[in-house]
């Protein structure tokens, strides 16, 4: 083999020194192309063969059943590697089963070190740069097996393997932990609610209230675009497409001047009191504002009263959007008027409740977010392990 087909990872084990060898995929892994059953045989019925058929049919890197043949076409057996060969191109799974192959994947072996390779290649764009297709994207069974790989011995691959599947492991219980805080946290939010769960010591009836009547309702504006002098100050301006999954915001992508402000209808909302709310298409995505600020005219923000918990209020979201959505009226797109919004009812208890229950919700969403950020913690991790430990 030529010198110029061998080359070595920038990350290695100790112990390893040899290059490794540049060989083609079909000349180290069995591939198998796939071929779709007659759609008149698919069934609902888990007693029969898993069917996959493309990316629909895998989640979290592994098949997710969701269609069932009796035609058996192509059979890939439990622990195979999956790659989609049909747009999107690249996808890799693993099979906890005996399954069916569609036309829309191939089977690739069951080498562990291949499966974290594919990944690589995927993740580093290599399908793409050969799919073809005038209606979509799409690899044949030649591009498969001539695509070039460089491999190391044995002991090596297994190495490698073996750190990869422990961080897969990592990543996938700390997502099913994310999953169990979120299940939790909702199963919560409905029973302390509904009042069927109660914190110690409280025990009065909850009193429906106008949201109205425990916030102020606050709309935006936008200061004339022609303006310059209106523009790039030291406010901070909002537009709905920057509310989504933050809980809290304090900057936003663009700002106005103290003329804009006075020259429009936006005003200042106050910083920790103001739950922003968007009121158009895409009503009710929301988030607690940390810093002073306006908003454009897409907002009908909640600017918490004296006699209402931010928390607690931000807590009930969800049952104000559900509310919000209902009552929304527009011919090109559903928007919720200030007034509308302020007429919402809700069950609340009194302050101090209130302050505790939002304490309670505050200290399960900062547990799921800072396990939320070891989740991204370790996907960095793997994707930095992906790039050096391979050539």
């Amino acid at each position: 083999m030529s010198k110029d087909a061998k080359k070595v990872p920038a990350l290695r084990f100790k112990g390893f020194s040899d290059a490794w060898e540049k060989r083609k995929l079909g000349q180290i892994a069995e591939i198998l192309m796939g071929q779709s059953p007659d759609s008149k045989n698919y069934t609902t019925d888990p007693k029969d063969y898993i069917l996959v058929q493309g990316n629909a049919d895998i989640k979290n890197g592994w098949v997710y059943p969701r269609v069932w043949t009796t035609q058996v076409t192509k059979i890939a057996k439990k622990g195979s590697v999956l790659l989609s060969v049909r747009a999107p191109v690249g996808e890799v799974a693993r099979s906890a089963f005996d399954v069916v192959l569609g036309r829309g994947v191939a089977s690739i072996g069951h080498d562990d070190f291949l499966y974290h390779y594919l990944v690589r290649m995927k993740e580093n764009g290599f399908w793409l740069k050969l799919s073809t297709g005038s209606t979509f994207d799409s690899i044949n069974s030649k591009d498969i097996k001539e695509a070039a790989l460089f491999v190391p011995e044995k002991p090596e691959q297994q190495k490698i393997s073996r750190i990869l599947n422990s961080l897969n492991h990592l990543i996938a219980a700390t997502q099913q932990k994310i999953d169990n805080l979120e299940r939790t946290k909702k199963a919560l939010r409905r029973r302390i609610f509904d009042q069927s769960l109660r914190l110690k010591g409280y025990s009065d009836l909850w009193e429906n209230h106008r949201l109205g009547e425990l916030a102020n309702i606050q709309g935006g504006g936008t200061p004339s675009t022609s303006k310059s002098e209106y523009w790039n100050g030291s406010i901070d301006w909002y537009a709905p497409a920057e509310i989504g999954t933050r809980r809290y915001v304090s900057g936003s992508k663009r700002r106005i001047t103290e003329l804009g402000l006075q020259k429009s209808s936006a005003v200042l909302l106050p910083a920790n009191k103001t739950i922003l709310f968007t009121s158009r298409a895409g009503i009710g995505n929301a988030a607690i504002l940390t810093k002073t600020a306006a908003t454009n005219q897409g907002f009908q923000s909640i600017v918490v009263k004296q006699n209402a918990d931010i928390y607690f209020l931000f807590s009930k979201i969800p049952e104000i959007k559900h509310k919000a959505i209902r009552l929304a009226a527009g011919s090109t797109f559903l928007e919720i008027s200030g007034k509308s919004l302020s007429k919402i009812q809700i069950k609340v208890p009194n302050h101090d409740e209130q302050s505790k229950i939002g304490k309670v919700f505050l200290q399960m969403d900062n547990l799921i977010d800072l396990t939320q950020s070891k989740l991204a913690g370790l996907k960095l991790l793997k994707q930095a392990m992906l790039e050096n430990l391979f050539v």
